[in-house]
């Protein structure tokens, strides 16, 4: 089968494209066949969506493409309903402003899974992944059944499909890396997994993983007080992810920021010998 980068090259032919800002100057079809690059096979397979037109056995449009000229940022939806609240792939990629390519936004959802109400409170207010608000009766049920912080459903587990998209994609442009602000602790350990390194954050994860030993000040904080710190938490990447979502650390999860190589991988790994 055809790499990216040669699918890349085929759709534009040789004029460089050194940026999302550029990419999006082109013609309409030709940008959302470019961009559909990024979408992993699988998606369109397993929800029989066309990857030409773009349509579900229905005959209805459920991939979106936002890649205003104007901007330095392209913004991918799939749904398998056009009315579908959540997207099945989400995807928002940008310029940097020191001129890289950074996965700001990634999200792949089973539709077919149980949903969970954490992205609003008992409101309906956005929580804005638990930054601004929290839905904690949400959360635990979400916790308990196997959710990560900020997932309303179960993933597909097609990260690893994913990768090698974007980073061929970024090699077409002309980019030997791939930018990437994890949001939550897990997804930090998820990228370690998958080769990326740190471009700051790497001292925070190391201290991160000495103070969930046995008497850390982190270990010690587990002490049962909400459904997020319960004892043995420490165990497991989801455990740590949650009691660093409901703010065991006593400062807000930031400053972590880590970069991909695209042809050769990292070995960093925070939390050795990491169940998830």
């Amino acid at each position: 089968m055809e790499d990216v980068p040669s699918r890349f090259r085929r759709l534009v032919g040789d004029e460089p494209f050194y940026s999302i800002h550029s990419l999006n100057q082109l013609d309409k079809e030709v940008k959302e066949q470019v961009y559909s690059l990024l979408i992993p096979e699988k998606v369109f397979q397993r929800f029989s969506i066309d990857p030409v037109t773009f349509t579900n056995p229905e005959g209805e449009r459920v991939v979106n493409f936002i890649t205003p000229r104007h901007a330095g940022f392209a913004i991918l939806e799939v749904r398998r309903k056009p009315e579908d609240k959540d997207c099945i792939f989400f995807l928002e990629i940008a310029d940097t402003a020191f001129h890289k390519i950074e996965i700001t936004f990634l999200i792949i959802n089973d539709p077919d899974s149980p949903r969970f109400n954490t992205d609003i409170d008992p409101e309906g207010r956005r929580t804005k992944f638990g930054t601004a608000r929290r839905n904690i009766e949400e959360e635990v049920k979400a916790m308990k059944a196997g959710l990560a912080p900020g997932q309303v459903r179960r993933g597909l587990r097609l990260l690893g499909d994913f990768l090698p998209l974007v980073l061929g994609f970024v090699k077409a442009m002309g980019h030997d890396m791939i930018v990437a602000e994890p949001l939550a602790y897990h997804d930090a350990i998820i990228f370690e997994h998958h080769g990326f390194n740190y471009i700051r954050g790497r001292k925070l994860m190391e201290d991160i993983h000495r103070e969930f030993q046995p008497g850390g000040s982190l270990f010690r904080k587990l002490d049962g007080s909400t459904p997020f710190r319960m004892p043995g938490a420490e165990k497991t990447v989801r455990g740590r992810s949650w009691a660093i979502h409901d703010g065991i650390l006593d400062r807000p999860w930031k400053d972590v920021e880590m970069y991909r190589n695209v042809d050769l991988p990292a070995r960093v790994c925070t939390f050795p010998g990491w169940v998830y």
